[in-house]
């Protein structure tokens, strides 16, 4: 843990070349982007754990200064962008369970322009506040509250000289959270995808028992965080039409940079945290096919371990997810991580040098991150619930015609029951004031989430907040075995894709959220509200 457990600074720095060291908010020693060599894969800067007081949890403390930046995006040029603290992505928060996460927003941001009160357009480009993806702590007071408004001072408070506002973030992680990679970035109704686009993400790693593995162990530990930006004459542009998506193409970054380069020598396992930092574009991401090209073996799906490594030629990730792989090198060469809905690569594999001897083995067995539930665990089997995505195209007069609605049990209400429920202004849009589902802690149940879409380029990825979701059926196909996520692809056709999984509601209540994680259908209605209670509540 941090310099002292040292997992990944060890080998991350052995494997990895770097130019300089520079010390960060943490007293963790980190790469230095700026100074590294061009051939030098980039790392985020690291903050770890620090014990605590006597007789009190370890604490990761970070301040997360969010304002506009300009940096520069090495393969792209120079951008003026919001960001945490200068950078994309924002610094890898590294901790164990039983830590604390403390964290210090500083919001730089000038004032929120003018808005018409829509809550289903973007609004408060400048207000945020943060979400730790994927992590099962509390959604509630200073926690993982997505509900709460971080916003920057007032026209009036900047003439006056009011001294920029300050936020905190406060959570405790449970002393058995799964290790894994998860993340973070703003989750503040209608202007989360305008923020994620200009790079406002981070990467959180919860250390654990599957790093003790002799030959993870072994193995270099690189963060791989896939950043989609939409940036126009050095900037990202306004949300100000539905068509904003289709009309800037995207960016892609690793770790802040285009298409950088990794070396590896041959027999060499490095293993990668994969995360899908995107708004808009799903990645199915795969190696360039040549004969010796590298292998990947994936461990960790959303942060849970597998029972054993999975080979895998083609990594699906949706936008949202994570992936652990362990990368094992072969014939040397160049080697491309490619994307295919991404034009260029995503970036460059050069194995080279003096072969590893002898190579580096793979793990045969993982410590699982999480049991897996049974259809016999269903509390009440007569109460599934079901979430249908649906876009009624111009119902609304302006710049957003389109209603993103989540439909099926526990839809918002309708404004108008008898009248055309395809032109309602409410009908299954988000509603802060309406709770959609009531979740019981303690109680297992079965929900399936479908697409009506027809293009199958078009995905609605279903996340929920708090809990982990373990997916038991694709359309209507039986996984075995089956997998846990927190964010679950839904790719359009005819029929559009479908997914059945069984959820416990666990340790916490509080007011969290359900929506789609296409984050421009999310900021434009297609959420809900969900309520997880006591046993005894109603």
């Amino acid at each position: 843990m941090g310099e002292n457990g040292g997992i990944s600074r060890r080998l991350v720095l052995k494997a990895i070349p770097v130019a300089g060291l520079v010390a960060v908010p943490g007293g963790i020693l980190a790469g230095q982007r700026a100074a590294a060599a061009p051939t030098a894969f980039p790392q985020p800067p690291v903050t770890a754990s620090r014990p605590g007081p006597a007789g009190t949890w370890s604490v990761t403390e970070q301040t997360l200064d969010v304002r506009f930046t300009d940096i520069d995006i090495p393969g792209y040029g120079r951008v003026t962008t919001r960001t945490y603290n200068g950078a994309i992505p924002g610094p890898t928060l590294r901790e164990r369970g039983g830590d604390t996460l403390y964290l210090t927003h500083i919001n730089g941001l000038p004032p929120n322009p003018p808005h018409s009160d829509d809550p289903h357009a973007p609004h408060h480009p400048n207000s945020f506040n943060l979400h730790t993806h994927g992590m099962h702590v509390s959604p509630s007071g200073s926690a993982d509250n997505v509900l709460r408004e971080f916003a920057p001072r007032t026209a009036d408070e900047v003439t006056a000289g009011v001294p920029e506002p300050q936020y905190v973030t406060a959570i405790h992680v449970p002393a058995d959270h799964p290790a894994g990679t998860y993340w973070y970035h703003p989750h503040l109704h209608g202007s989360t995808a305008e923020q994620i686009v200009g790079g406002m993400a981070g990467v959180i790693i919860v250390e654990g028992d599957v790093d003790e593995v002799p030959e993870i162990r072994q193995a270099a530990d690189v963060v791989v965080c896939v950043n989609e930006l939409k940036l126009k004459d050095g900037r990202v542009p306004a949300f100000t039409s539905g068509n904003w998506v289709t009309g800037v193409p995207s960016t892609f970054t690793v770790n802040g940079t285009v298409n950088p380069t990794i070396r590896m020598r041959p027999g060499e396992v490095q293993r990668w945290r994969l995360v899908a930092a995107t708004a808009f574009n799903a990645l199915r991401l795969h190696i360039t096919a040549d004969p010796g090209r590298p292998t990947m073996h994936q461990i960790a799906q959303d942060g849970v371990t597998f029972s054993a490594p999975v080979a895998r030629n083609i990594m699906e990730m949706t936008m949202g997810n994570r992936a652990d792989v362990l990368v094992r090198a072969a014939a040397p060469g160049r080697y491309e991580l490619r994307a295919f809905s991404v034009p260029g690569p995503l970036m460059t594999i050069e194995v080279a040098g003096e072969p590893v001897e002898p190579p580096m083995e793979l793990p045969v067995a993982l410590p699982p991150g999480r049991p897996f539930l049974d259809e016999n665990d269903v509390t009440d089997p007569d109460a599934d619930r079901e979430v249908v995505f649906h876009a009624d195209p111009g119902v609304f007069p302006g710049a957003f015609p389109n209603a993103m609605r989540m439909l099926g049990t526990h839809a918002t209400p309708a404004a108008d029951p008898e009248g055309d429920l395809t032109r309602d202004p409410a009908y299954g849009l988000f509603d802060p004031g309406f709770t959609n589902h009531t979740l019981r802690l303690g109680t297992v149940e079965r929900w399936t989430v479908r697409t009506d879409e027809t293009v199958p380029a078009f995905n609605h990825p279903f996340h929920l907040h708090t809990n982990q979701l373990l997916l038991t059926h694709r359309n209507g196909e039986r996984l075995d075995p089956p997998v846990w996520h927190d964010t679950i692809g839904l790719a359009g056709g005819e029929p559009g894709d479908s997914a059945t999984f069984l959820v416990r509601y666990e340790d916490f209540t509080g007011r969290a959220v359900a929506h789609c994680h296409q984050l421009h259908h999310e900021d434009l209605g297609m959420m809900q509200t969900v309520e997880y209670v006591d046993q005894a509540d109603g």
